[in-house]
């Protein structure tokens, strides 16, 4: 019997979204080791003195949480472009250290003031887009489009 009947065609919907989120977290990778191995001194210089000393004060897990978040959502989507319902798992996972991560952003830190609006909304929709992609990757497994 051929295989092909009993699988549902993958929209191309479904390729545009998991493309482009790749490329989002692929983005928030180079973010990470952007900041990651800057100097203080260049972080003065791109962030201010307030939110340079504040990132260089940041407990060990927050940084771990950063990258966790990024690393696990750009496979998590890698693993969408591939069809492999296990995509699911790297994208909580990365939801889960985004919550840590901002939550320590918004609540722990008392930096956000400095933070200028358009920063704010760039953070703002990094948890809105890592619940989407889980949702995505659940409902993608439900309608067996992963695999």
């Amino acid at each position: 019997m051929n295989e092909n009947v009993l699988k549902p065609a993958t929209p191309w919907w479904f390729w545009l979204v998991s493309a482009v989120a790749l490329l989002w977290n692929l983005m928030g990778v180079g973010a990470y080791i952007s900041d990651a191995t800057m100097s203080h001194e260049d972080m003065v210089k791109n962030y201010g003195q307030v939110l340079a000393d504040a990132a260089a004060a940041q407990p060990a897990w927050v940084t771990g949480a950063y990258a966790i978040a990024v690393f696990g959502g750009a496979l998590g989507c890698l693993l969408l472009l591939l069809r492999k319902k296990i995509a699911v798992w790297p994208l909580l996972l990365s939801l889960i250290a985004v919550i840590l991560q901002q939550g320590y952003m918004w609540l722990g830190s008392g930096v956000m003031s400095e933070v200028p609006t358009s920063n704010k909304v760039m953070y703002i929709s990094i948890p809105i887009v890592a619940i989407f992609l889980v949702w995505f990757a659940k409902k993608m497994t439900a309608k067996g489009i992963l695999t």
